[in-house]
């Protein structure tokens, strides 16, 4: 397998020079030079470069050769008019520092630090242009006298919370200025963030602005105070029902006493009038049509991270010395050889696509994508798959946000910022687990934890997503408590345990607990995480399959024919079966093309198919915030018969 990646790579490495060409010039920064200077120089703005080599945001080095514009080539002059930065931008110079510049431009240090990010690794460096955070769009600002009155208009869902920290004051200090929010946040409502208001001495002025506040507040308490019916549709949960209506589940139960023995399909509960639900109906599985939409062919864009310079400048290791220390690269060229897979079998279905694959050149800190999105135009491209990290993902997005192209993110578990055009294939840890509790919940069983103590995130998840599950108790000794678990079992329903530890002891301990009950109570054994632990000798592999272990995963052992062939044809190509990364590459690449060539639009599809490729199955829903994520999770047990089944 190393032998036929090397020779891949040294494929790609061929290939990827024809991709290289481009009209740019290279600029060496001298010391003390900032990229203003530079922008003047080339007759540029500091964006046009900053696309080009984003890594420079962070600060200039001497001796840093810099990618510029094509349209800087040949209008080099020696003197250029004075470079304006952006508004909204501020360039640090020597000898400032984080606070000065907050104290100029009146923001907080924490606010600079969140609109740039890279402060909190790089710090301050001289030549850095940082964004200078106005939210211009939420507050007005008037002259008074000498000192500035800021006033917030309250948006839908902002909290008192979330506006004092945007201004960087505490919610004492925002009610101390607005004492008529202290019992309520009104929507609408223009709020009093910093300066004095001037003193009117017209009574009727007075009267009249606190006429209007109470009207506002009236309105808000009435909107507030008025609700409807809503019947529970299929695959509802409690979760996902107090989401979609702005609630937290507290607040849902108060409203609704008798959710508290359980939700049932039909249900007719009390919700506010004022809050539109955003359920999206779990959407069917089914094939996409092999009927090829007529018209133009579509332009498929790979941007995967070979790191082809760093390859070639590596001059103390051989391409397959490099291949055995570099996990990385590993991973993905496994990626790129299943996607090769997809790209034959397109081509035996005649689908017309064009596939254009470059170098994302890509770490955690930065890539390349800025450069070949301006080369290569590709914001004609139908979709692209790719970069592998989800920051260079998202820089791809907000780059193509404008025409709206799809970039589908491969790899990345991240829930990430929210981009209309961003879609995330794989679900976060999150949605993993909401899949297995909202599965338990449609069997309409009894869930029941065993955390342990040190299990600090998945407790913290069940208390606050999974309101309801009650934790098995531990005794004074702190082992489990065998009291406190038959308290919790319950006759003619399967009872769910939920187990959480790596302490083999506490394992056998649950097990042999359960095994002890079969004969009166339904049990299943089910966990939330991978566990390696549940693998040693000590925990007997026939228990776990008396017990059912049940748990989610975002792929499946598929053995259909399909599946068969795919491995058969993989192995004959390159000496050895397919791993994850060599299936997720084919299921991604394929399942894109497969909606590429459909006669509506690529989200179009998204929105009404769910489909099922080798290993991965792909359910995307529109996030609240914006963008897509994939709910496509199996949920896997342990069969009788030795094998792993998936759950109906």
């Amino acid at each position: 397998m190393k032998y036929f990646f090397a020779s891949l790579l040294s494929f790609f490495l061929v290939v990827q020079f024809g991709f290289s060409q481009g009209k740019t010039i290279t600029h060496k920064v001298a010391t003390d030079e900032t990229i203003v200077q530079i922008a003047q120089k080339y007759q540029v703005t500091p964006y046009d470069i900053y696309q080009l080599n984003p890594d420079a945001q962070r600060g200039l080095k001497s001796n840093m050769v810099l990618l510029i514009p094509g349209k800087a080539a040949g209008k080099v002059t020696a003197v250029a008019p004075k470079m304006v930065l952006p508004t909204g931008s501020h360039e640090v110079m020597p000898k400032e520092t984080l606070y000065g510049i907050g104290k100029k431009y009146d923001v907080s240090e924490e606010a600079l630090k969140k609109a740039n990010p890279f402060l909190e690794t790089e710090g301050l460096q001289i030549g850095q242009v940082l964004v200078i955070p106005y939210n211009r769009l939420h507050r007005s600002v008037d002259s008074v006298k000498s000192e500035k009155v800021i006033r917030h208009e309250v948006l839908p869902k902002e909290t008192k919370y979330s506006i004092a920290k945007q201004y960087g004051i505490s919610v004492e200090e925002l009610e101390k200025r607005n004492p008529e929010i202290v019992p309520n946040l009104p929507i609408g409502y223009k709020l009093l963030i910093k300066g004095n208001l001037p003193k009117t001495t017209n009574l009727t002025e007075q009267v009249v602005e606190k006429k209007e506040v109470l009207t506002t507040l009236d309105a808000n308490l009435k909107k507030v105070a008025t609700y409807v019916d809503y019947e529970v549709k299929p695959q509802e949960t409690l979760y996902s029902l107090a989401k979609n209506f702005n609630l937290t589940q507290e607040e849902f139960i108060a409203l609704n006493p008798s959710l508290k023995n359980g939700l049932s399909t039909g249900m007719i509960l009390k919700v506010p009038a004022n809050k539109n639900p955003s359920f999206q109906p779990k959407k069917e599985y089914g094939s996409l049509s092999k009927i090829i939409a007529e018209g133009r062919r579509k332009r498929l864009v790979m941007l995967l991270p070979f790191n082809i310079p760093h390859v070639q400048g590596d001059t103390l290791n051989s391409v397959p010395e490099r291949l055995k220390k570099d996990k990385f690269l590993n991973m993905t060229l496994e990626f790129y050889s299943g996607a090769l897979m997809a790209i034959d079998s397109a081509k035996v279905l005649g689908l017309p696509i064009d596939i254009e694959i470059y170098d994302s050149q890509e770490n955690k800190f930065g890539s390349n994508v800025a450069a070949l999105i301006q080369k290569n135009k590709l914001e004609t491209a139908n979709a692209i798959i790719g970069p592998f990290y989800q920051s260079n993902a998202e820089v791809a997005a907000k780059l193509l946000a404008e025409t709206n192209t799809p970039v589908i993110s491969p790899l990345s578990k991240d829930v990430g910022n929210p981009m209309r055009n961003l879609y995330q294939t794989i679900p976060s840890t999150d949605a993993v687990k909401n899949t297995m509790f909202d599965f338990m919940r449609a069997k309409g069983g009894n869930i029941m934890a065993v955390v342990d103590k040190k299990k600090v995130s998945i407790i913290n998840y069940i208390k606050e997503n999974q309101k309801g599950v009650p934790f098995v108790a531990f005794t004074d000794k702190g082992a489990v408590s065998v009291e406190s678990f038959k308290s919790l079992l319950v006759k003619g329903k399967m009872n769910y345990v939920v187990m959480e530890t790596a302490n083999t002891w506490m394992i056998k301990t649950t097990i042999a607990m359960m095994l002890g009950v079969m004969n009166e109570y339904q049990v299943q054994l089910v966990i939330l995480e991978p566990n390696d632990t549940l693998d040693f000798e000590e925990i007997k592999f026939d228990n776990l399959v008396k017990l059912k272990l049940m748990y989610p995963s975002v792929t499946r052992e598929n053995v259909s024919p399909e599946a068969m062939i795919f491995d058969k044809k993989y192995k004959k190509t390159n000496n050895i079966f397919p791993g994850i990364y060599a299936t997720r590459g084919f299921d991604v690449t394929f399942d894109t093309m497969m909606r590429l060539v459909q006669d509506v639009k690529f989200e179009e599809t998204v929105n009404s198919v769910a489909t099922k490729q080798i290993d991965n199955q792909f359910e995307y829903y529109r996030k609240t915030d914006g963008g897509y994520t994939n709910k496509g999770v199996f949920i896997l047990y342990y069969d009788s018969d030795l094998s792993i089944k998936e759950a109906k």
